[in-house]
C-alpha cells in the first residue's frame, strides 16, 4: 500500500479543494467567464510558457558547468520539454523533476544529477522570494497587513532553508547531533552524497543561476498576468509580484499540480486588489489549463528523443 499512498494522498487533496471550491462558486458564473476568455493573451501566454523551459535549460547547465560537467545545451532543453510533459500526467509537481533526474543521469552521475535539479528548482525559488520582498514596499494601498505578514514570512523562512540547504555547514554541525545515522548529513549515505551533490555546484554557479532566476521569474509573473488579460482582468504588475512567492509555495502542497490547492488560494490573494472570487478562481485555473497544454508540447519531443536513442 505504501508505494501508492502518496500519489493516493494527492488526488483526495486536489478533490477536496475542488469541492470547496465548488461550494463557493456559481458555475453559470464561471461558463460566461471561459465564454469571454480572449485567445490571442492565451497564446501569449503558451509562448511565455515555452519560453521559460529554454531559459530554466540554460540556468540547469549553469550549475551542471559549476561542478565541471558539460551537457549540450539542447540536451537539456530536450530534459526539460520531457520534464513538463510528465508533469502533464503525474499527480505531483515534482514528477517532471523526477524525469528530469532519470533522464539526465545517463549523462552524469546520480547525485550530480539530482543535486543539480534540487538547486535548479530551490535558485528559482529562493529569488521569487526575493523579489517578493523587494515588491512588498510598493505593495498597492489598502494591501491587507496579515498577507503582508505572511508574505514575509514565508520569503524569509523559504530563503532561510534555501540557504541552510546550499551553504551546508549548520545542518552538518547540528544534524551529526540530532538526526539518526541512517540520514546523518556526514558521512556515506544517500543523504549526506545528496547534500554533497547540492552544494557541489559552488556559490558561483548559484549566483549565476539565481541571476538567470530572475528572467525566469519574471517570465513567471508575466504569463499570469497574461492569463489575467485573457480574462478582462487588470491587476496591477506588483500585485502579482508581491503574490506569486505564496501560489509558487502552494502548489508544493500534495496536489496534482496544484489543481483545487491553488484556487482556494488565489481569491484570497487577489481580493486585495478588487478581483471576485469566481474570477480569481477561473485566473488560477485557465493558468493551470495553458500550463498543463503547455506540457503536452513535451509528448513529441519524447517520442523523438526515445526514438532517435534506439536508431
Amino acid at each position: 500500500m505504501r508505494p501508492y499512498f502518496t500519489p493516493l494522498l494527492k488526488v483526495i487533496v486536489t478533490l477536496f479543494g475542488i469541492y470547496l471550491v465548488l461550494q463557493q462558486i456559481n458555475i453559470e458564473d464561471m461558463i460566461l467567464i471561459f465564454q469571454q476568455v480572449q485567445w490571442g493573451w492565451v497564446w501569449l501566454a503558451v509562448g511565455l510558457m515555452t519560453a521559460s523551459l529554454v531559459i530554466r535549460a540554460y540556468r540547469w547547465q549553469l550549475l551542471l558547468h559549476g561542478m565541471g560537467i558539460f551537457v549540450p545545451f539542447g540536451r537539456l532543453v530536450t530534459i526539460y520539454f520531457i520534464g513538463n510533459f510528465f508533469n502533464a500526467f503525474l499527480p505531483s509537481g515534482f514528477g517532471g523533476d523526477v524525469m528530469r533526474v532519470v533522464e539526465i543521469a545517463r549523462d552524469v552521475p546520480t547525485d550530480a544529477a539530482a543535486g543539480t535539479v534540487i538547486v535548479d528548482r530551490l535558485t528559482g525559488l529562493l529569488t521569487l522570494f526575493v523579489m517578493g520582498l523587494l515588491g512588498l514596499p510598493f505593495r498597492p494601498a489598502g494591501f491587507p497587513l496579515a498577507q503582508t505578514w505572511l508574505i514575509l514570512s514565508v520569503s524569509l523562512s523559504g530563503i532561510g532553508v534555501g540557504y541552510l540547504l546550499l551553504d551546508g555547514r549548520m545542518i552538518r554541525r547540528w544534524g551529526t547531533r540530532w538526526l539518526p545515522q541512517i540520514i546523518s548529513p556526514v558521512g556515506q549515505g544517500a543523504v549526506a552524497r545528496l547534500l554533497q551533490a547540492v552544494q557541489a555546484s559552488g556559490w558561483p554557479a548559484v549566483w549565476r543561476a539565481m541571476g538567470v532566476s530572475v528572467l525566469f521569474n519574471l517570465i513567471l509573473i508575466l504569463w499570469w498576468a497574461v492569463s489575467g488579460r485573457a480574462l478582462g482582468l487588470t491587476i496591477p504588475f506588483i500585485h502579482y509580484l508581491i503574490v506569486i512567492p505564496i501560489l509558487s509555495v502552494v502548489t508544493l502542497i500534495p496536489s496534482i499540480g496544484g489543481l483545487g490547492v491553488v484556487e482556494n488560494v488565489a481569491p484570497l490573494l487577489f481580493a486585495p486588489a478588487g478581483i471576485p472570487y469566481e474570477q480569481a478562481v477561473a485566473l488560477a485555473f485557465l493558468t493551470f489549463l495553458i500550463l498543463r497544454f503547455t506540457s503536452l508540447l513535451g509528448a513529441p519531443v519524447y517520442l523523438w528523443s526515445h526514438w532517435r536513442g534506439r536508431s
